[in-house]
Parts: C-alpha cells; structure tokens; sequence
C-alpha cells in the first residue's frame, strides 16, 4: 500500500526509491530493484513499492538494516569526450561518464545532459535541489558552446542565431553569437544560450541549412572547462557552487 499522499500533508515528502537515490547509494533504477527485493525498510516495516512516500525528517528509513543517512554533497565539473552517454547504464553497451568517475565514490548524477556527439563541460551532483535550480526552464542558467558549422555562414545567417530561429517547438530566445573564424569551408563560432532545449544548437544550426561537425561545452553560468583535461574531472570549489546557487535563484526570481 503506498503511504500519504503529498497533497495530504504539508511536510517535504518524496517517494522511496527518490530518498535512496537522493542519499547517495545508487542511481533510481537500481533504488527500485533493492526496494523490490526487500531490502529497505521505513520505521521498521519491509517496504517493497518505490513509489510509497516518505518524510525523511520523520520516518525512519533503513537500508540492509541499516539507517539511511544523506551522503555529504558533491560537485563535480567533467569534461566528457565525445562517444560517452550520460545516463548510468546503457542496454547497447556504449560507454557512459560513469566510466570516467569511477573514483568519485558515491553516487552523483548529471545536471543536464550532453548527447554522445557533443563534448565538454559536465555538472555532476548529489544535490538534487540545487540540480533543480540550475535545470530550471525559469532560472534561463547561460550555456556557452563552440560550434564548427559544415559550411561558411553569412553574417546575416548569425544575426538569426542570435534574434532566435524558429524550431518545431517555438521560437528560440535570442542568443549570444560570435564569430570566430572562418577556416576553408567552415564557420567557428560561439552561441550562448538561456535555455535548455534537446538537440538545440543542433537544430538552430540546421534551420540554416548546415550542420554541426563539432560542438563543445565550455561554460555553464559561472563555470568554466578552464585548461581541465577532456576525460578528466575536478572538484568544484565552494565559491563556484555559491555562485551557481545565487545565480539561478536571480534568475528565476526576475
């Protein structure tokens, strides 16, 4: 039977396989299969549904008898290479970024995703809240991306960029574009973006008739990929992490 619903009680409350995730121990999926398994009990009861809804400031929450703890939080910037997924496992077998933090010790997740052709910079956390605050469609958080068009594009192809193209979902925001160099038959360029849609350089670029042959991540609001190696990550420092959490609260806040 699944416990209260949130709607009934006006304690922060979140369902069973979110609390183990959120602690730290393992991604979602595998929260669900423990908890199907029987391993997790709530105030001494042997719950098997993953959807049943827990107050951790309340209840009791206990993990092969032992209690479940929130794990120190973690941040963490990757620069993830190109042929790496960002989900945690993946049924076709490709490599995924959990490949590349193997060291890291507990279980984080990322803040956003990367395709698997698009390289650069990754945030990766246990601080579910301030994942919320960054990904937030109203917190318009600046993503800034190098871009190598298939083709040389015009200076007025640009200025669309940076006025807004229209996709299958919308209109785009205006963005940030400057030119970098032109090298043969390719247009380099940087493009900051305020939002956060699938595949949205991608398919900005394509609204102008080209393509994107390389497209890398370089800055996240504050964050930079700096001289970080690609495939290797570091620490975020405390400022850092203030300054993602105070700029996404503005940002939502106007």
């Amino acid at each position: 039977m699944a416990g209260t619903r949130p709607d009934e009680r006006k304690r922060p409350l979140k369902t069973l396989e979110r609390v183990i995730s959120k602690a730290g121990l393992g991604s979602r999926t595998e929260a669900r299969r423990w908890i199907h398994q029987g391993r997790v009990r709530v105030n001494g009861r042997v719950i098997e549904n993953p959807d049943h809804w827990v107050d951790f400031e309340r209840d009791r929450v206990q993990f092969d008898g032992k209690p479940l703890k929130a794990r120190e939080r973690l941040y963490i910037l990757l620069y993830k290479p190109t042929g790496y997924i960002t989900s945690y496992k993946d049924p076709e077998g490709r490599p995924t970024v959990y490949d590349l933090i193997t060291e890291v010790g507990t279980f984080i997740s990322p803040v956003g995703r990367l395709d698997l052709d698009t390289s650069g910079l990754l945030l990766m956390t246990n601080d579910t809240q301030l994942a919320e605050l960054v990904t937030n469609p109203d917190s318009h958080v600046p993503k800034t991306y190098l871009v190598k068009a298939s083709k040389v594009l015009t200076d007025e192809q640009l200025q669309q960029l940076r006025d807004g193209v229209t996709l299958s979902d919308g209109p785009t925001r205006p963005a940030h574009v400057v030119r970098l160099r032109d090298s043969g038959k390719y247009t380099h360029f940087e493009i900051t973006l305020t939002e956060g849609r699938n595949r949205q350089v991608r398919r900005m670029v394509e609204a102008l008739d080209a393509k994107v042959l390389k497209l890398v991540r370089v800055q996240l609001g504050a964050l930079r990929i700096g001289d970080l190696p690609i495939g290797r990550w570091r620490h975020l420092t405390s400022d850092e992490v203030e300054s993602l959490r105070s700029a996404s609260r503005s940002m939502t806040a106007t």
